[in-house]
């Protein structure tokens, strides 16, 4: 799949890499989905299944922030507040933290949920406000919505497939 360059391409990223990922998250024990035994997004850490959801769920929220704060006219601090672009093993980290009180069902819930509402938004803009300016830098706000939802989401499920191979889930 390609990088999209228009709202159906991007709809269709989206929609595709989170069905993907979720018929693997799906197959995964809820009594195995807080193994930390995968390899972080922090060199030298290792994470969980539900963390990596905690994870996809933490970007897609991110990405909605940023599109209601820009909407409302307010300064968006990207890629968060406390954070900086060299730091995203250190907001990965926060994501896990964020969500460890959550069961594996209620996280795959929530990213149900967040990826509905990132389909939502994407279906609300037009081709010229996904695509047709500047929105962050040099990235449209389509790009940057990607580089946080479907990319996220095909990197996450190749994660889950090497995991689930190791231990013998596939």
């Amino acid at each position: 799949m390609g990088v999209p360059q228009n709202k159906q391409e991007l709809l269709e990223a989206i929609r595709t890499t989170h069905a993907r990922l979720w018929a693997d998250l799906c197959t995964i024990p809820d009594a195995r989905a807080h193994e930390a035994t995968m390899e972080g997004h922090a060199q030298g850490t290792c994470m969980s299944p539900a963390d990596l959801v905690a994870y996809l769920v933490g970007w897609n929220l991110l990405v909605l922030k940023w599109c209601d704060r820009k909407a409302q006219g307010e300064s968006v601090d990207f890629p968060e507040t406390g954070y900086q672009w060299n730091e995203l093993g250190l907001l990965a980290q926060k994501f896990y933290a964020d969500h460890a009180h959550q069961d594996y069902p209620a996280l795959q819930q929530q990213l149900a949920q967040v990826h509905a509402r990132i389909v939502a938004l994407v279906e609300a803009c037009s081709d010229a406000q996904l695509y047709g300016a500047p929105w962050y830098g040099k990235y449209t706000l389509g790009r940057m919505i990607q580089f946080n939802t479907s990319s996220p989401n095909a990197n996450a499920r190749v994660r889950i497939r090497k995991w689930k191979k190791l231990h013998q889930l596939a």
